[in-house]
């Protein structure tokens, strides 16, 4: 039985360093979008170069972090989360000094397999490592930690963009790491998880992987016109088929498919695969929106985003108590209706926004709608399923997330007719922007309907702190153990 005291100089030790590991990615999910203007002025790149800045990250970490549990559950959590903290600060390193948009995406699908290695064993290594009675109260310290690290990142991004440029956005991660391993190795102890038995499903974890990157490629080159185009989105149909076919057949797949008995369970990931589509198109363009159109600074356009989070962070558990007195169907409608109309208000940033009357009260409403959403979200997903696979369906609500907002930052650009250098055009984004926003504003009002139709039955509520005290907007929160 696990036995370290939160209280004692080791427990403190755990906590910096999967507090420290955790940030890493999830900072860098949120910081990137505030550099993409300079990135791609730095190095001459197009819109496609910028969005595959942000999607080749997304690729690989949507693809393979079910993967990445099941490693550390097989050979060890401490080990596989610090190969994958070393992985992602040496993928950092060639993302800073990248010379080319082209060794840049490379660099960032490989720190998108860092991620996925280190994502899953962070919180996985509290649960393992604390004492029963203080593991609640770890897993908190370490959600809020998180959840300030969210808050904070998109100014720090603003910041280090203004002041020694976009590359430190990525280099930053160098020292952390070299700060998060050595404490890892002398302070954490090695754990792994019941189920060391069974075949991987590394075919899976591939064919997932290739699916979202063809179809994510055939979205983003399909303005180009290219005969290439129609040849990836069909293989790429043929890998997500073939992905199916895989998971319905193999013995111990990756993403067993009769998870998805659950009526409830199925409803919920709809949810989010429509509510996450709408906040990645959302962040992706609105970052770039406030710097291209309204004359925002990095350092301004990161600040101008903190509400959001903030929100998120002060009023989740609140969310989470009255969803426990409600049930999950009124939330998961009201949630996505309440960020669709910040979508809509979105609508008043043009140049020269104000602020306070423009750009504030659209992010105010966002986080509104956020904060009703996402504590339920999470409950109503881990109380779907039985508890000894809390775990696989809350990696399948992460990795869905995920894949939805990769998707959405390739499509939305396409339909709403950005060319290859809109972003250097003030008069071209804004135009675009005003056809986007509507559009994401539909997908969230499909999610409600979904929830109002489909989420009936109330579970019990989700105590977890991680539930609660929450502050990413690219994904919900991941929960540890129980995969398969």
């Amino acid at each position: 039985m696990p036995d370290v005291r939160l209280a004692s100089p080791q427990g403190r030790w755990i906590l910096l360093t999967t507090v420290l590991g955790s940030s890493m990615a999830m900072l860098d999910s949120t910081v990137v979008n505030v550099a993409l203007p300079r990135i791609g002025r730095d190095l001459d790149a197009d819109l496609a170069a910028l969005q595959w800045t942000v999607n080749a990250y997304m690729v690989t970490l949507a693809g393979l972090i079910l993967l990445g549990g099941s490693l550390g559950d097989r050979y060890g959590r401490r080990r596989i989360f610090v190969l994958g903290v070393v992985w992602f600060a040496a993928a950092s390193l060639l993302c800073g000094i990248a010379p080319n948009p082209a060794v840049l995406i490379a660099a960032r699908a490989l720190q998108g397999i860092g991620g996925a290695l280190l994502t899953p064993g962070s919180l996985a290594l509290i649960q393992a490592s604390f004492h029963p009675d203080d593991r609640s109260r770890a897993v908190g310290l370490w959600s809020g930690f998180g959840g300030i690290g969210a808050a904070v990142g998109p100014f720090l991004g603003g910041w280090l963009v203004t002041g020694p440029g976009w590359r430190w956005v990525f280099l930053l991660n160098v020292p952390l790491a070299l700060l998060c391993v050595p404490v890892a190795l002398r302070h954490v102890p090695e754990s792994a998880g019941d189920r060391a038995h069974g075949r991987f499903d590394v075919l899976g974890a591939a064919l997932g992987a290739v699916a979202l990157a063809l179809l994510t490629y055939a979205l983003i080159e399909a303005r180009s016109g290219s005969a290439a185009v129609p040849v990836t989105a069909v293989a790429g149909v043929a890998a997500a088929v073939a992905f199916v076919r895989v998971e319905r057949h193999r013995p111990d797949p990756m993403l067993p498919p009769d998870v998805f008995a659950s009526r409830q369970f199925t409803a919920v990931n709809l949810v989010t695969l429509c509510v996450y589509a709408a906040f990645g198109g959302f962040f992706f363009l609105t970052a770039l929106q406030l710097q291209v159109v309204a004359g925002y600074s990095p350092l301004a356009a990161g600040t101008a985003l903190l509400p959001t989070t903030a929100l998120m962070l002060l009023f989740s558990s609140r969310s989470g108590a009255l969803a426990d007195r409600t049930g999950p169907r009124l939330p998961l409608t009201v949630g996505p209706l309440l960020c669709a109309a910040a979508m809509l208000l979105m609508l008043r940033v043009g140049k020269d926004a104000d602020y306070p009357t423009d750009v504030l009260p659209a992010l105010l409403v966002m986080g509104a709608g956020m904060v009703t959403l996402v504590a339920p979200l999470t409950a109503t997903v881990l109380a779907s399923v039985d508890a000894g696979r809390a775990g696989l369906a809350s990696g399948i609500n992460n990795a869905a997330a995920r894949a939805a907002g990769l998707v959405a930052v390739a499509a939305l650009p396409l339909l709403a007719g950005m060319g290859p250098e809109a972003y250097r055009s003030p008069d071209a984004f804004d135009a675009a922007f005003g056809r986007a926003m509507p559009m994401c504003a539909g997908v969230l009002v499909l999610g409600a309907a979904v929830a109002f139709a489909l989420v009936r039955r109330p579970g019990p509520g989700c105590r977890r702190p991680e539930c609660r005290t929450h502050g990413s907007v690219t994904a919900p929160p991941l929960e540890a153990g129980g995969r398969g």
